[in-house]
Order: structure tokens, then C-alpha cells, then sequence
């Protein structure tokens, strides 16, 4: 069974540092683009950033870059979101998704049941 499970989220205060994880089953990862999403209460879902399986980017929304870093293990099957000097604003449910490409994420409609991150002093 094709099946990607977030997990690592929590609450954390603001400036501090969370990693989620993104673990594959029943397909590998690495021949694929791999995204991160999140959705906050009353907002649409919106791309965070995306680690392509034909060598370009990283690729980063606006407001993460720089603090954000998303990475993969291929030996885990396992890509990576390392999320520093977090924001209140990073609060939200984060997703991961997979396509060939990173314009593909768009399209993902196969969505698991996320990882909650708060940021909240």
C-alpha cells in the first residue's frame, strides 16, 4: 500500500526548533518530487517547500526561506523538514506529498492526516 505518514510536530515556542518527518511505504522516494504543505485554521493549504527528484532547487515559499531546510534519506525512505526559529504564524497542520515534479504537488489529492506544529509562547 502507497502511503506517506508525517509525524514530529508538537508545540513549541516561538524561536524554536522542530524536525518533521515524512516516511514512504510501498514506493521510494527518492524517484520522486517531495513536498511539504501546511494548512492553518481558515486558511487554504499552502506549498511550505519541495525537494525535486531531478536535482533542481530546494524550493522555498517566501515565508519559510531561510529558516526552513527540507532534506531526504534515502536509505529511510524518509524526507526531512527541519524548522527553525519557528513563528506563530508557522502554526498549522503540515502535509507532505509526492509527484515527478514539484509543480505536480498541486495536483495531490491523496492527503494523510498531517503533523500539528503550534507555535504559542
Amino acid at each position: 500500500q502507497v502511503q506517506l505518514v508525517e509525524s514530529g510536530g508538537g508545540l513549541v515556542q516561538p524561536g524554536g526548533s522542530l524536525r518533521l518527518s515524512c516516511a514512504a511505504s510501498g514506493f521510494t522516494l527518492d524517484y520522486y518530487s517531495i513536498g511539504w504543505f501546511r494548512q492553518a485554521p481558515g486558511k487554504e493549504r499552502e506549498g511550505v517547500s519541495c525537494i525535486s527528484s531531478s536535482g533542481g532547487g530546494p524550493y522555498y515559499s517566501d515565508s519559510v526561506k531561510g529558516r526552513f531546510t527540507i532534506s531526504r534519506d534515502n536509505a529511510k525512505n524518509t524526507v526531512y523538514l527541519q524548522m527553525n526559529s519557528l513563528k506563530p504564524e508557522d502554526t498549522a497542520v503540515y502535509y507532505c506529498a509526492y509527484d515527478n515534479s514539484c509543480e505536480g504537488l498541486y495536483e495531490y489529492a491523496s492527503w494523510g492526516q498531517g503533523t500539528q506544529v503550534t507555535v504559542s509562547s
